[in-house]
């Protein structure tokens, strides 16, 4: 069974950083994509950013030339770097993967690590 833990989260000042961590135990599949995602209170959940199996990355606009996504592969870790942080990056941010077991399409979340940015 796949699981996924982020930490890394936490109480920072506008203009900060944090580094979430997203590590991937208890099991094995072809992951295609790790992904990102935050919800804010009262909003929908999008997608921050990703990564995926060839390297390609991707960033919602609101977050680039801030955020940095990056993995260790020998850790089973997916990173992101978060600079310049303000209170609109207020959020839980949870740790996505996608991929296959065999033939099957499979994905799995994190269980969220929150992020709050005082002004």
């Amino acid at each position: 069974q796949v699981q996924l833990a982020e930490s890394g989260g936490g109480l920072v000042q506008a203009g900060g950083s944090l580094r979430l961590s997203c590590t991937n135990s208890g099991g094995t599949f072809s992951i295609t994509a790790i992904k990102w995602y935050r919800q804010a209170p009262g909003k929908q959940r999008e997608l921050v950013a990703g990564i995926r199996t060839g390297g390609s990355t991707n960033y919602d606009d609101s977050v680039k030339g801030r955020f940095t996504i990056s993995r260790d592969n020998a850790k089973n870790t997916v990173y992101l770097q978060m600079n310049s942080l303000t209170p609109e990056d207020t959020a839980v941010y949870y740790c996505y993967a996608e991929g296959y077991s065999g033939l099957a399409y499979r994905y799995y979340w994190g269980q969220g690590t929150q992020v709050t940015v005082s002004s």
